[in-house]
């Protein structure tokens, strides 16, 4: 007897490719069933252990430079995410930059728009320190 899974271990970057957008098509259905949010949950544990294997350097980056890597990944520049996720280009680019750190819900607009977990981005690093905050004396 044969089984025929819908989806499989990821092999290769393609397969990954794949995924992801399947899993963004699943994640902006409005009110899903029961079947919808197992496949969600599947296709993300099959995507964070491709990640894992594949990209372990990425463990080791503090949020910026993951939201820097994955936005080269996808070809995006600033004004592109700021358009995709409804969020000013000013705030991209102050993250970016290191002059802002990233809000509960933009950490979960950037999970679910790149299918990660929101701890990439939920995690701490150091800001610049802005030449507006310092006191003169």
């Amino acid at each position: 007897m044969e089984t025929k899974l819908p989806y499989k271990l990821i092999k290769s970057y393609k397969q990954y490719l794949e995924y992801c957008k399947i899993l963004e098509k699943l994640d902006s259905i409005e009110d899903p069933t029961e079947d919808v949010l197992d496949t969600i949950d599947l296709l993300l544990l099959l995507i964070e252990t491709y990640d894992q294997e594949q990209f372990p350097k990425k463990l080791e980056m503090d949020p910026v430079q993951m939201l820097q890597s994955v936005m080269k990944d996808h070809k995006m520049k600033a004004v592109d995410l700021a358009t995709e996720l409804d969020v000013s280009k000013s705030l991209i680019s102050d993250i970016i930059h290191y002059r802002r750190g990233f809000s509960k819900e933009l950490v979960r607009k950037l999970a679910n728009r790149f299918a990660m977990q929101q701890e990439a981005f939920n995690r701490p690093y150091n800001l610049v320190p802005s030449s507006k905050s310092i006191v003169k004396k």
